[in-house]
């Protein structure tokens, strides 16, 4: 399949094994997962940012290679029946992040074609995901500007 915005068609990557339970080496207790999940949740980390540290450092001093495997959830799923998912989902505020600073780029340097078009594409981006996560994770009403984005953002 080609990519959204140029002709061109991405490299392939490897996918992860296929695994029906967590490895025998991983004997971590799911209780104690989830209370670290939690814990950097509340520290500011990202659902991804989540697993990576799990993953590298693990819950007292044993890695978790894989938290739905061994928890039987995902990292999200956690965060949601513990009140501590972030109000836009980590996609979206990612790219409006992206959009936020190429819109200030572009504002400093109108000759900078080159970002416009990027700005306008990564606009664009944003606009098809609101449109998915309308209704569910965002307000029905919800629509994207910069002085929302912005706003999100600094929260």
């Amino acid at each position: 399949m080609a990519r959204m915005h140029t002709r061109r068609r991405g490299s392939s990557g490897s996918d992860r094994p296929t695994a029906d339970e967590p490895p025998e080496w991983s004997d971590v207790d799911p209780d104690e997962i989830e209370d670290r999940v939690v814990e950097l949740a509340e520290q500011g980390h990202d659902p991804s940012q989540i697993g990576i540290k799990l993953r590298d450092e693990g819950v007292t001093g044993t890695p978790v290679p894989d938290v739905k495997l061994a928890t039987g959830k995902k990292i999200t799923e956690i965060l949601e029946e513990n009140d501590a998912e972030a109000a836009v989902p980590e996609d979206l505020r990612n790219l409006m992040e992206r959009a936020v600073r190429l819109r200030e780029h572009v504002q400093e340097n109108p000759q900078d074609h080159q970002n416009k078009r990027a700005l306008q594409n990564t606009e664009s981006k944003v606009r098809r995901l609101v449109e998915y996560y309308r209704g569910n994770e965002l307000d029905p009403g919800f629509t994207y500007s910069y002085d929302v984005a912005k706003e999100i953002l600094e929260e």
